[in-house]
């Protein structure tokens, strides 16, 4: 990732994070992006130790004006884009009787709408060799209860896979990772026994943890992956995989 210059958004914690520290330590110069006028102390250190490598600026992903201001920085800074990780998202965990309207636009705004803006307003700055890694959910492949979340990451592949047909013969790669629970401030509020269901479902019988979804989101934005494009990747220790046929097994031992 030498000299690459990449965008992260949602950086201040979490898979955003790890994935920020983990392209600057491959050599990216990442600008770090998240919703707070200050950045989070982690990113702040992190920025202190890798002052040309690691750049903080404040966006609302659902503000098209502030995709376009970032935009200009960028042209004005570095003269181009190689990466885009829409990693910003939020979730509201109502079922499918409670959920309402307003919860279904609030999470479809950031993790939907948040990655549309933000493709078009990185595209002008991208050539042939650029990669966009749209950060989903295991929730995006098989069901899951928390009606506004599914959807919008069921959504996010949707948008996903309509970006590399249409930007394929441009050179340009899109993708989407798929995350099952990992260690983050968002799923630190999960029920306990959602948590211990889920890792019952996970063939590696454990959480993942943010650098392991960083290290698949590293690689699609890398030349290692220069073939792949229109892509659900999994990083769910196996959750998605079976079914539900896991259960099944476990109960027949």
């Amino acid at each position: 990732m030498t000299s690459r210059t990449v965008v992260v958004t949602g950086a201040n914690g979490g898979q955003g994070l790890a994935e920020t520290l983990m392209l600057a330590t491959a050599g990216a110069n990442v600008i770090a992006t998240d919703l707070t006028a200050e950045s989070s102390p982690a990113v702040a250190e992190a920025a202190l130790e890798n002052p040309r490598r690691i750049v903080y600026r404040q966006l609302d992903v659902t503000q098209s004006e502030a995709w376009a201001a970032l935009a200009r920085f960028i042209r004005d800074e570095y003269g181009r884009l190689d990466g885009l990780v829409n990693n910003a998202g939020i979730t509201r965990r109502s079922r499918l009787l409670e959920a309402t309207p307003a919860d279904l636009a609030a999470v479809s705004e950031v993790n939907v709408t948040g990655a549309l803006l933000g493709m078009q307003a990185c595209l002008p700055l991208m050539a042939s060799g650029a990669s966009i890694v749209n950060v989903g959910s295991v929730a995006a492949l098989s069901g899951h209860y928390p009606v506004a979340y599914t959807a919008s990451k069921w959504a996010l592949r949707g948008l996903t896979i309509a970006a590399a047909t249409e930007l394929g013969a441009q050179g340009i790669r899109v993708n989407s990772v798929h995350p099952g629970f990992i260690e983050t401030p968002m799923t630190a509020g999960a029920n306990p026994a959602f948590r211990d269901a889920t890792i019952n479902e996970t063939p590696l019988g454990r959480t993942g943890t943010p650098e392991e979804v960083a290290a698949v989101v590293h690689f699609l934005l890398s030349p290692m992956a220069a073939f792949v494009t229109g892509v659900d990747l999994p990083v769910d220790g196996g959750q998605s995989s079976h079914g539900g046929a896991k259960s099944v097994s476990d109960a027949l031992r």
